[in-house]
């Protein structure tokens, strides 16, 4: 194995394939020779990317819409997100390109490295597997689909949780600070999100909008829009106590750092 065939953890059976990977057009530009370059691959590698990271996170985000999906996946095949990974593993390294395109810092530049990653990924899963493949990209990419899991930014809560329940009754959640602690420059503002008059979250953050959105995000996980009346009671169920002391606050967060099985 060569170094970056140890770094990926794959051995090459057809090494050209590699070589392919590895040499930019402008190899073949500078010499005014026929030469293979790795545009062919990296439009393999483009769809493969898409796919392992659309059926991971088509499991990972259960009731997410297609458009909210569509918006995560272009996270972690950005250019610049692609380029990370291609420098994790030292990819400018190996690449094979024109001196002018080296000069000019190619072997830096983010959409070199993006476009060869991609290539690497269609190399690998046409000298291997797709399991083999997305073994290795969800491995790259663990740390960025942890936090997209762990707090999906770019995903408005709030604006999410209004359109899943205007698709229901045309009445919007409303909000509400409950409490407020803490000297001036380190508050703690605890919200909640009330609807249909039932409780649907609980959040806090330094910031009343921070914390309004954590209550969102609250009631995103827990759903409890979709839970019966509690006819015992009269209550709406999943309903919580009127103080935010009498609720807490942290809760256990599931594991997305693994994958899923074929």
């Amino acid at each position: 194995m060569n170094p970056l065939e140890q770094r990926i953890g794959h051995k090459f059976r057809n090494s050209l394939l590699l070589a392919e990977a590895l040499t930019h057009p402008s190899l073949g530009h500078e010499t005014q020779r026929h030469h293979f370059d790795n545009q062919r691959l990296e439009f393999l590698g483009d769809a493969v990317l898409q796919l392992i990271f659309t059926e991971h996170l088509f499991r990972l985000f259960p009731y997410f819409s297609e458009g909210q999906l569509t918006k995560l996946r272009s996270r972690l095949v950005s250019r610049e997100g692609l380029k990370v990974h291609a420098m994790s593993i030292g990819l400018g390294t190996y690449l094979m390109m024109g001196r002018g395109e080296e000069a000019s810092g190619g072997r830096q530049r983010a959409s070199i490295l993006a476009d060869a990653f991609e290539a690497l990924v269609g190399a690998m899963y046409l000298d291997s597997s797709l399991e083999v493949v997305r073994r290795f990209v969800l491995d790259e990419a663990q740390e960025d689909i942890q936090r997209l899991a762990l707090q999906p930014l770019e995903v408005n809560p709030k604006g999410q949780l209004q359109e899943i329940l205007q698709a229901i009754s045309p009445k919007s959640p409303t909000y509400e600070i409950v409490s407020q602690a803490g000297p001036e420059h380190q508050k703690v503002f605890v919200a909640r999100v009330f609807w249909e008059g039932r409780q649907l979250g609980l959040g806090e953050g330094p910031s009343k909008k921070q914390a309004e959105t954590a209550a969102a995000l609250d009631a995103l996980e827990s759903r409890r829009w979709e839970e019966p009346n509690d006819p015992g009671t009269g209550s709406k169920a999943g309903s919580y106590p009127a103080s935010p002391a009498e609720t807490p606050l942290s809760r256990d967060k599931p594991d997305f750092s693994g994958g899923f099985k074929s």
